[in-house]
Parts: C-alpha cells; structure tokens; sequence
C-alpha cells in the first residue's frame, strides 16, 4: 500500500472522499461513514472499519451496496463502464471462463435461480476462483435459508470492499486524483 495514497485518501474534501469510496462499495452510507472515520493511521485501519460499517449496514444498505455489483460471469451491470469499480469488478471475475459455455451457461441460470429464491444477485468474493468453483459455492448457497444467506451476502461483501479498498490505497493516482485534494 502506498503511504501516498492513504495521505490522499485521508485529505481529501469530504466529498470527494464519498466518491472515490463508492469505488470499493456503492452503499452511500458506507462511503460516509468511510469518509467521516479519516484520518487513518493505515490501510489496515480503514479496513478494519470498513468491515465493522459493513457489518452494521441495514438490509436496505446492504441492497444498494449489491446494485454496484454485476452479477457473476457477467462483465458489466449498473455503474459498471470504465470506473474503477468496473476494472476490479473484471479482475476479480477473471476467473471465470468465458470460452466455456457450458459454466457460462450454468452460472447464468443459477444467476437466476439464486435471484427467484432470495431476491437479490448472487454476491461472492471471486478473486482467484474459476467458473467452476463459483458455479459450485452458488449451488450451495442455493441450499442456505434466506436469514443464513444474508449473512453470508454481508461477509462476501466484507471480502470484497476489503479487497478494493486496498486496490484503492495502492493503485497509482488516476487523472484527477490529486486535483480533487484543495
């Protein structure tokens, strides 16, 4: 992680702070409570309170953070063109192979399945995990009762938020970054 980027992060204006953390996770009441926990004294730090906010999110929050999220074997959705939040979103489903047919094919009904049985999409930590085996854990998670899946919807969400928010404090500067620091 870069010192840099965390001192950039840590003074940035308040709302640009909101917005380059809705990067990691499209939950508005997240991002401000991210934003009004600065200054870190490091990664670490903001990690650990991105998953004690994480943890904390009402299940409406929760919601909005899963609309920022395309579903798997996908490679787009809503908010998803060439921000940030869409690269990670394609480096994090890397994995999945999109010349198999038979897994795209698969994951795209139990997409489906997973959506009629809990009403939201299929949310799962992808990062270094093949088509195959996000097809099996969404098989699974088909078997989990709505409280139970919830719960494991906020602790891939945690995963995941953790996973960018780390991208965020070590990606170099984009266009604009530093500008937005007045």
């Amino acid at each position: 992680m870069s010192s840099d980027r965390l001192t950039w992060l840590n003074e940035l204006p308040p709302q640009a702070a909101r917005q380059a953390l809705l990067e990691c996770c499209s939950a508005p009441g997240w991002a401000e409570d991210m934003a009004a926990g600065r200054p870190y004294a490091s990664a670490a730090a903001a990690v650990t309170r991105s998953g004690a906010i994480v943890a904390a999110l009402t299940d409406a929050e929760l919601g909005e953070a899963l609309a920022g999220h395309p579903r798997i074997g996908e490679r787009s959705g809503p908010g998803h063109g060439t921000s940030r939040a869409a690269r990670w979103s394609r480096q994090e489903q890397s994995g999945v192979e999109a010349g198999d047919r038979t897994i795209s094919e698969a994951l795209a009904e139990g997409n489906l399945d997973y959506e009629r049985r809990f009403g939201h999409i299929y949310l799962v930590c992808a990062s270094g995990r093949t088509g195959k085996e996000l097809l099996a854990v969404l098989r699974a998670r088909l078997q989990n009762d709505p409280d139970h899946e919830w719960q494991v919807v906020r602790t891939e969400l945690q995963k995941i938020t953790a996973l960018r928010l780390q991208r965020l404090l070590a990606d170099p500067a984009e266009p604009g970054d530093r500008a937005e620091v007045a």
